[in-house]
């Protein structure tokens, strides 16, 4: 059973920095590749960044620059380090994998206050 479990979510002001972490069981982890999705009030879920077992990452446009993904296999691990948060950053951040099927974290919050 996979399962994909977020943390490091909260509240920050605009141009500070937060790091989310995203816990993995049930799965081959060093060969998957992870993404970051996130979904703000009233919009549809977008993909945020993504690396690839091989440590290949890709970004959407509106966070390339600030946004940086990384993984830990030992820990089974990806992270998210975010800087300069803008307010357009506030949103539920959630982890996925496709093996198969779709697989989602919970999420976890992200408030940028400007």
């Amino acid at each position: 059973q996979v399962q994909l479990v977020e943390s490091g979510g909260g509240l920050v002001q605009a141009g500070g920095s937060l790091t989310l972490s995203c816990a993995a069981s049930g799965m081959m982890f060093s060969i998957t590749a992870m993404g970051w999705y996130r979904q703000a009030p009233g919009e549809q879920r977008e993909w945020v960044a993504r690396i690839t077992s091989g440590r290949s990452t890709m970004y959407a446009d509106s966070v390339k620059g600030r946004f940086t993904i990384s993984r830990d296999n030992a820990k089974k691990t990806v992270y998210l380090q975010m800087n300069s948060l803008k307010p357009e950053d506030t949103a539920v951040y959630y982890c996925n994998v496709h093996i198969g099927r779709e697989y989602w974290g919970q999420g976890t919050q992200v408030t940028v206050s400007s």
